[in-house]
Order: C-alpha cells, then sequence, then structure tokens
C-alpha cells in the first residue's frame, strides 16, 4: 500500500494518480490519493477516471473539511483492457439508443 498526497495539484491532479497508478504501484496493489476538493466535481471526476483507467475504485472517503481521500486497487493489464472496451461498447450502445429515440421524436 502507498499513500499519495496530490493536494498540492488543486484540480489538476489526474492525469499525475492516472500516472502514479499505472507507474507506482504493482498489479493487485492498493494506492490511497489525497486531493482537495474544491467545488465537490473533483470527486466524481476521480472516480470517473479510476473506471475510464480500468482499476477498482475501494473507498471514496471524506478526510477533512478540505480535502478528499480515494483508495485504489490496481488492475491487470487484461482486466484493463476489459473493462475500458466494456466502457467503449456502453458508451456507443448509450449514443445508438440517444440517436433512435431523437429519431423517434422527430
Amino acid at each position: 500500500m502507498k499513500r499519495y498526497d496530490l493536494r498540492h495539484l488543486k484540480d489538476d491532479f489526474y492525469g499525475r494518480m492516472v500516472e502514479l497508478i499505472e507507474k507506482g504501484l504493482n498489479v493487485g496493489e492498493v494506492g490511497i490519493f489525497l486531493f482537495e476538493v474544491g467545488d465537490f466535481s473533483s470527486i466524481q471526476k476521480s472516480a470517473d477516471v479510476v473506471k475510464a483507467a480500468g482499476h477498482d475504485l475501494m473507498n471514496s472517503l471524506k478526510f477533512n473539511e478540505v480535502d478528499w481521500t480515494i483508495v485504489v486497487k490496481k488492475s491487470t493489464p487484461q482486466i484493463q483492457k476489459e473493462r475500458q472496451e466494456q466502457m467503449k461498447a456502453a458508451q456507443e450502445n448509450a449514443e445508438q439508443n440517444a440517436q433512435e429515440v431523437e429519431e423517434k421524436a422527430e
């Protein structure tokens, strides 16, 4: 388990967080990431970034009044690829459904 303090990056920590997961953690290892909350949009966005990268978001906790902590487990490259393909397929399906609804409305 490794702990990373990303508070100094303010709202620009997402890329660094993914980099630390990819390069700083071993497969199956857990990383704890501390970041500044700001307007709370960073909480959902950090969860989305972890999911898009194909890793496991194990927990998301308020650390104090201004900081948040997420716990991430690094997945195997195979699992990451499978999850990214599933997300892409789901997104394409949602876009297709939205287009069909729009066509029916016309």
